[in-house]
């Protein structure tokens, strides 16, 4: 995706026309890793949610929302270079505890 074919008016309409992390990475001019991208792109995409969720976001001023949603997403990112996601635990799936499963020897047999 090119930044030139988005509306440079609207931060947020630019967005709903992202289809991929990479889009929203180059967007923002995020540098990346395309290898760390790959294995997180729904951890880095959940995350930068996560952050934008927490923030109070200015409404009139387009250069501050751009740097605001550039540094989110560039901290979500780096949260995946230094860390992976089972220990982010950005997913439910992640947050609750494994149970542990018992199965008697005599059992495994049938």
């Amino acid at each position: 995706m090119k930044t030139s074919m988005l509306p440079e008016s609207s931060i947020k309409a630019a967005m709903s026309e992202m289809e991929s992390a990479e889009d929203f990475l180059q967007y923002f001019e995020v540098e990346f890793d395309p290898a760390v991208v790959h294995v997180n792109r729904l951890h880095i995409l959940q995350r930068f949610h996560d952050y934008l969720d927490q923030a109070t976001i200015p409404e009139d001023d387009e250069d501050a929302q751009r740097a605001l949603y550039a540094g989110y997403l560039r901290q979500a990112y780096q949260d995946f270079v230094v860390s992976d996601a089972r220990t982010e635990k950005v997913f439910k799936v992640f947050k609750e505890h494994p149970q542990e499963v018992l199965i008697p020897l005599d059992q495994l047999r049938k």
